[in-house]
C-alpha cells in the first residue's frame, strides 16, 4: 500500500439503521474500497448492497453543493445560489418571525428514521427553539413496539443475536433484506449454521423461511389475533413459565380469560392459518429455552400496532424469555450522556401538554409528533396552527401515508426549510435548501438512544464537498442563531464529546474501540422488579383507566375488509438496495432494481390475466399507481406486495417532483383512520385490486 493510501475503519450508517464494521480505503482523499470488517463486533465481515455502494453518493453529479433559495412558485424547480451566511439568515429569521408572532409551538421540526446523533440534535434544536413538536416517523417504525415495552414491562425487549437461542421466532423481520437496529443477519445466520431452529411469521416466504422450523404465512395486519391465539394454547396447555409467571407478572387470570375467547379455530379463520399450525407455533415457541423474538416494524403499519406489540410482550413473559440471555432482553448503557440532558427536555417543561399529540390523547412517553396530526395541524389549525417546518434527512412526500395530503400541507405552509443530500420530491417543495455532508465524510455516533445497550464510532474517512455541512453542524448554526451560542457549541465536535464525557472516553479513544457496551446483566428482576407500577410485567396494565388505554390485548378487526371491488390484500415491501425512498439515484444500486415491482402470487395473477413483466395498476380506495408485475410463488395466495418509496430522480430536469405520483406506494395509503396510541395510519392489509394497466 503507497503513501497516499490508507485503510481506515468506521461503521456503515444512512444507508440502513446501521452497524456493519467497515474497512474503507482511501487513495488521495477519495474512497477507491469498502469491504466488511471481519472484526466488526455486530457483523464479522458482512455488508450488505447498500454498505458497499454507499460511497457512491458523494460525487453524484447532480448531489446538493450549494444552499439553495426558491425563486419560483413552489415545486418549480427554480432556484438561486446562495452562501451559507444568508441561508442561515433566512431560515432563522423566518422561522423566529413566527415564533413571536404565534408561539414557538407554531414551528415543527422533522426528521426521518434515526440515523445518528443528527436525531437528537434534531430534538434539541426544537427544545432550545422553544417548540414541543418534532415530528418523525416513528408512529409506523419502533415506537410501538418500544413504548408498549415500557408500559408492559418497563423497558424495550431487544432481541439478543448476541448469544445462543435454541429457537428464534422471526415475526414480521426480514433480517437478510433489513438490517433494523443493530440486528445484523450475520450474528442469526451464524447461530442457525449452529443448530438454532427458526420459526418465520410472514406472508412471504423467504429463503429463512425454507431453513424454518415452521413458516407461519398469516394474513397481513392479523399479527394481534395470532399472538392471541398462540396465548390461548400457551395457557389451556399449561405451557407458561408457572414460576415467573406466579412471581413476576400482573393479571394473568384476566389474560387467560381475554385468551379463552382466541381459540386456535377462530383465530385460524381471521389470519388464513390452519389450527394446528397454531398450536404447533404456542407449543415450540413456549418449549425452547431460550426463545428469541425478533419482530419487525411491519407489525406497527396498521391501526392494530398497540395490540400487537401487547401481544407479542405478553408471549414474551408467559415463555420466561423477557431479560434472558439468548431471549429478549433488557440492555444496560454504557455511561453516556442521558438523553435529558443532552436534548435539554428542561427547556420546554410542560412539553406533554402543549405537543400537537396531546389532544389527540397518544399513549404518555411517546413524544414525536405522528405525521399525520402535523398535516391536520397545518391544514385545519387542529389543536392549533403550524406555519414553520425544518426538516433533515426525511422525504415526507414519499414516506407519509396519504402523499396528496402531505403535497397539500407542505405547499400551505408559510415557510418550509431542509437540510438534505440530493433534490427529493419534498426538498423540490421548500423555500431553503441546505447541503448537507453524508456519511462517512463526518464524524458520528450510532445507536445512541435506541435502547440496544451500545454506541458504534463512525468516524469520518474522506472529506465533504466545500459547502456541504455535517448534520450535527447544521443543528449547531441554526440553534446558535435561533436559541443563543450559550445552549450551542459553534463546532459539532463538542456534541459528540458531550455523549462520550460521562465514560472518561475520549472520541480518539472511542474510535479506537470501536464500540462502548453497557455491562451484561440479565434477569435483573430478580432483585429489582420490573420498571412498572406494579413492579411486575403488566399482562392486565395497571394505568389503562388513568391513561386511557386498553388493559388486555385484544383483536379488534381488520382497518378494512375486502370485498368484491377491491379483493386483495395490499402490503408494501422494502428492496433490499433501497433504504425507503432514499438513494434511487445511486446507479449501483437502481441496477439491481431499475423500476418499482409489485409481487403477486401467480394463481392470482393467472386469475387476472396478468403476465410476468406487464405493466399493473395497483388500486385501493385512496387512489392508484403503475407498477410492474412480478409473479413469485413465495408470496401468498390473495396478497399483493408492492415496492414502497419509488420516485424517478433521472426525470427531475422535466418534472422537478421526479414523476412522484406514478409508482409511489403512499398513494394508496390513508391517514383518514388513526391507532389512537401511536396515530398509526393504516399502511398494510389495505383491500385492493390489480389489472393490466392501459
Amino acid at each position: 500500500m503507497d503513501q497516499n493510501t490508507r485503510e481506515i475503519k468506521t461503521h456503515c450508517s444512512y444507508m440502513d439503521h446501521g452497524g456493519c464494521g467497515l474497512i474503507v480505503t482511501v487513495r488521495d482523499g477519495s474512497i477507491v474500497k469498502v469491504k466488511g470488517d471481519p472484526d466488526g463486533w455486530l457483523n464479522q465481515g458482512y455488508v450488505c448492497p447498500k454498505g458497499l455502494a454507499s460511497p457512491k453518493r458523494l460525487d453524484h453529479p447532480q448531489r446538493l453543493r450549494h444552499p439553495l433559495r426558491r425563486v419560483g412558485e413552489r415545486g418549480s424547480g427554480q432556484w438561486e445560489r446562495i452562501s451559507w451566511d444568508q441561508a442561515l439568515e433566512e431560515i432563522s429569521t423566518r422561522l423566529d418571525e413566527i415564533r413571536q408572532r404565534d408561539g414557538a409551538r407554531s414551528v415543527a421540526f422533522g426528521l426521518g428514521m434515526p440515523k445518528g446523533l443528527d436525531h437528537f440534535g434534531q430534538i434539541r434544536l426544537a427544545n432550545t427553539f422553544g417548540s414541543p413538536n418534532l415530528v418523525a416517523s416513528q408512529d409506523v417504525c419502533h415506537a410501538p413496539r418500544e413504548i408498549t415495552g415500557v408500559h408492559t414491562c418497563g423497558f424495550y425487549p431487544v432481541v439478543d443475536f448476541k448469544h445462543p437461542s435454541e429457537l428464534v421466532v422471526l415475526w414480521a423481520s426480514a433480517v437478510t433484506n433489513t438490517n433494523e437496529e443493530g440486528g445484523i443477519c450475520s450474528q442469526l445466520l451464524k447461530q442457525v449454521g449452529q443448530g438454532t431452529k427458526l420459526m418465520v411469521i410472514d406472508p412471504y416466504r423467504s429463503s429463512l423461511a425454507d431453513k424454518a422450523e415452521l413458516w407461519l404465512p398469516l394474513r397481513p395486519g392479523s399479527d394481534a389475533a395470532l399472538a392471541l391465539g398462540m396465548i390461548n394454547v400457551i395457557i389451556t396447555e399449561k405451557l407458561y413459565d408457572a414460576e415467573f409467571v406466579e412471581q413476576h407478572t400482573h393479571g394473568f387470570a384476566e389474560l387467560a380469560a381475554q385468551a379463552a375467547d382466541y381459540p386456535p379455530e377462530r383465530v385460524a379463520a381471521i389470519t388464513w392459518l390452519e389450527p394446528e399450525q397454531i398450536r404447533r407455533a404456542a407449543r415450540l415457541y413456549a418449549s425452547a429455552k431460550p426463545a428469541a423474538l425478533a419482530w419487525g416494524n411491519p407489525i406497527e403499519h396498521t391501526n392494530n400496532a398497540f395490540h400487537a406489540a401487547r401481544g407479542l410482550v405478553c408471549l414474551m413473559a408467559l415463555s420466561g424469555n423477557l431479560d434472558v440471555m439468548g431471549g429478549n432482553i433488557c440492555p444496560l448503557e454504557p455511561k453516556i450522556a442521558g438523553l435529558g440532558p443532552y436534548v435539554r427536555a428542561d427547556l420546554v417543561p410542560d412539553k406533554r401538554k402543549q405537543m400537537l399529540s396531546a389532544a389527540h390523547g397518544v399513549i404518555p412517553r411517546f413524544m414525536t409528533i405522528p405525521p399525520a396530526f402535523l398535516r391536520r395541524a397545518i391544514l385545519e389549525g387542529e389543536p392549533y396552527p403550524v406555519k414553520g417546518f425544518f426538516s433533515m434527512d426525511t422525504n415526507p412526500l414519499m414516506v407519509w401515508a396519504d402523499s396528496r395530503l402531505t403535497k397539500r400541507a407542505l405547499e400551505s405552509l408559510e415557510f418550509f426549510a431542509c437540510a438534505e443530500l440530493f433534490m427529493t420530491p419534498s426538498a423540490a417543495l421548500a423555500d431553503v435548501v441546505l447541503p448537507a455532508a453524508a456519511s462517512l465524510e463526518f464524524d458520528d455516533i450510532g445507536h445512541y438512544g435506541i435502547g440496544h445497550g451500545f454506541i458504534l464510532a463512525r468516524p469520518h474517512v474522506v472529506e465533504p464537498p466545500e459547502e456541504c455541512r455535517a448534520p450535527m453542524q447544521i443543528c449547531c448554526d441554526l440553534g446558535r442563531r435561533l436559541a443563543g451560542e450559550e445552549l450551542w457549541p459553534e463546532d459539532y465536535h463538542d456534541m459528540l464529546d458531550m455523549v462520550l464525557e460521562p465514560s472518561g472516553v475520549s472520541w480518539e479513544e472511542f474510535v479506537e474501540r470501536g464500540h462502548l457496551q453497557g455491562p451484561q446483566k440479565f434477569r435483573k428482576y430478580a432483585e429489582k422488579g420490573f420498571r412498572t407500577p406494579t413492579g411486575k410485567v403488566e399482562l392486565l396494565l395497571s394505568t389503562a383507566d388513568k391513561f386511557g388505554l386498553p388493559p388486555l390485548p385484544a383483536w379488534t378487526g381488520f382497518p378494512e375488509e375486502t370485498g368484491e371491488e377491491f379483493p386483495l390484500v395490499l402490503t408494501g415491501r422494502k428492496n433490499k438496495v433501497a433504504l425507503h425512498s432514499s438513494y434511487r439515484w445511486v446507479e449501483e444500486l437502481r441496477k439491481q432494481n431499475p423500476e418499482p415491482i409489485t409481487e403477486l402470487n401467480p394463481a392470482d395473477a393467472a386469475r387476472l390475466g396478468i403476465a410476468e413483466g406487464d405493466q399493473v395498476r395497483v388500486s385501493t380506495k385512496q387512489g392508484s399507481i403503475v407498477q410492474k408485475a412480478k409473479l413469485n410463488e413465495r408470496v401468498r395466495q390473495g396478497v399483493v406486495y408492492a415496492e414502497h418509496g419509488w420516485w424517478f430522480p433521472e426525470e427531475t430536469d422535466a418534472d422537478p417532483l421526479g414523476g412522484w405520483e406514478r409508482a409511489n406506494f403512499n398513494l394508496l395509503t390513508s391517514a383518514a383512520k388513526l391507532g389512537k396510541e401511536f396515530g398509526t395510519p393504516n399502511m398494510a392489509a389495505i383491500p385492493c385490486k390489480v389489472e393490466k394497466a392501459a
